[in-house]
């Protein structure tokens, strides 16, 4: 009996046992099953680190590579010109009376260029050089060359210079027109003597007129300005440097900044390279640029001219009046139209119209669109000269001839050449109407140079002058012992 209550305790034990199992893995698997339904609720997708596994994309703006390509074809000038000597007194009356020295004495101008084709001409502001006596381009390798001006435009503020080297880097144009605002641009130059400098920064806006450059209609000077606008830090010695785009292209050439201290404070304006080109391709097959000319007074449109004349709006430039038998004119362009378009490209103020005009010559026709009564039509012009017709303009004759200058010459004595410690020179004994007087040349003055160049004869001074273009310095000294310089543009 024992022996059975033993077996059924067992049995019974094991049973138990074998119930608790099945309810314990039951209860398990239920809560897993549970667990795992709750999991996959809340994660419907397999979780993984997004940051580690997924590729970035590189910043497409490369400024190091722009950089390469601009710096190259940067150049550093300087340009020899006369300044007035206020520092010291001829005499202890002039100083008690206040009157400085005005002799003229040689100074310098520094700015930068760009070299535009593989041998050797550069872009430059007209300012850098203008009355310039020699111009001494340095490369960014720092070889040094003497350069001779080909061309100036003062209305654009551009001149084109030469250097006798072939094999150099050069900057590829690109296109302003292209350009937007919030690109990024370089603007590469040699601010304060430091040269190959870049700097970076965006356009902030285009077809800017800030009446920086002379407008002298008595002379023919009708000044053309529609600058790019940048933020990209721009200093005295910039002037005439590139303003380039992230592809290394030029956009423009760095010419001014908005400054009331003469230094950087935010804001820099470069000459568009669309119309760039078209003045170096002027200065190179004239000698002179081809201006065209519409013939129509006008205003960017505004809220009171556009309700003034019935507008729906306030794009285009409105036609104030009409030249004479000029182009509009002839074309039929009426008073009270409002042109929207220079050929296909779109304009909407006066400069913008002035630069697309600029940018053509005499005798080009161009298609001109203007709203007249609130309609689109489009209007054949063929461009006019200031004169009235469509002749390109030939370059003015340089000043070669000795009597350009106004002056009569005679050798200086042996007399004064021993006194002066001279070993050559030529005395002007006689003055007229001339270079020579306008630049402030007194007679007596004994020449011993010019363009750095000794002479001993009026010959001499002929044959450097003979062809000459661009700036001509003249170097001597006066009988009382005062050296002095002067210059003017041949």
């Amino acid at each position: 009996m024992k022996t059975v209550k033993k077996i059924f305790s067992v049995f019974s034990i094991a049973v138990l046992g074998g119930i608790a199992a099945v309810g314990v893995d039951h209860f398990y698997i239920l809560k897993q099953n549970n667990w795992n339904a709750e999991s996959n609720i809340r994660n419907p997708l397999p979780v993984k680190f997004a940051g580690l596994t997924t590729p970035v994309a590189e910043n497409t703006i490369n400024f190091v590579s722009a950089a390469q390509k601009a710096v190259p074809a940067v150049v550093h000038i300087k340009s020899m010109v006369e300044v007035q000597d206020t520092r010291s007194y001829n005499s202890l009356l002039d100083y008690m009376n206040g009157n400085p020295r005005q002799n003229m004495v040689q100074g310098m101008v520094t700015g930068s260029g760009v070299i535009v084709s593989n041998d050797g001409y550069i872009v430059t502001n007209n300012h850098v050089i203008d009355e310039a006596g020699k111009i001494e381009v340095t490369l960014s390798d720092r070889q040094t060359y003497i350069a001779k001006v080909i061309g100036k435009d003062p209305e654009t503020d551009l001149a084109l210079l030469k250097i006798d080297a072939t094999n150099l880097p050069f900057m590829e144009y690109g296109n302003s027109d292209e350009t937007q605002v919030g690109q990024w641009v370089l603007a590469v130059g040699n601010p304060y003597n430091l040269t190959s400098t870049v700097t970076a920064g965006i356009i902030s806006a285009k077809g800017r007129n800030i009446d920086i450059l002379p407008n002298e209609p008595s002379k023919n000077i009708y000044p053309i300005e529609s600058y790019i606008q940048t933020d990209a830090a721009v200093n005295p010695g910039n002037s005439g440097g590139a303003l380039v785009n992230t592809d290394g292209q030029l956009v423009g050439i760095n010419s001014a900044i908005a400054s009331n201290t003469g230094s950087y404070t935010g804001y820099s304006f470069a000459i568009p390279v669309n119309l760039v080109r078209k003045v170096v391709a002027d200065l190179l097959q004239y000698g002179t640029v081809q201006r065209a000319f519409l013939g129509v007074t006008i205003r960017t449109v505004d809220a009171d001219i556009a309700k003034a004349a019935g507008l729906n709006n306030t794009n285009g430039i409105y036609v104030d009046a009409l030249t004479a038998n000029g182009a509009a004119e002839n074309a039929g362009i009426k008073e009270g139209d409002v042109i929207t378009k220079v050929g296909d490209q779109g304009v909407n103020d006066v400069a913008g119209l002035e630069e697309q005009i600029a940018r053509m010559r005499p005798g080009d026709k161009v298609s001109i669109t203007v709203i007249r009564d609130n309609k689109e039509t489009v209007i054949p012009v063929l461009l006019r000269n200031i004169d009235g017709n469509t002749n390109k303009v030939a370059a003015a004759e340089s000043p070669s001839s000795l009597a350009a200058l106004g002056a009569s010459f005679s050798e200086a004595s042996k007399e004064e050449m021993s006194k002066l410690g001279l070993k050559n020179g030529v005395k002007v004994v006689e003055l007229e109407q001339g270079k020579l007087r306008e630049i402030g040349i007194q007679e007596g003055f004994i020449i011993t140079k010019v363009d750095h160049q000794p002479v001993s004869s009026a010959g001499d001074i002929e044959r450097i002058l003979k062809n000459k273009s661009g700036g001509i310095l003249v170097e001597g000294i006066y009988p009382n012992g005062t050296r002095a310089y002067y210059a003017f543009g041949a």
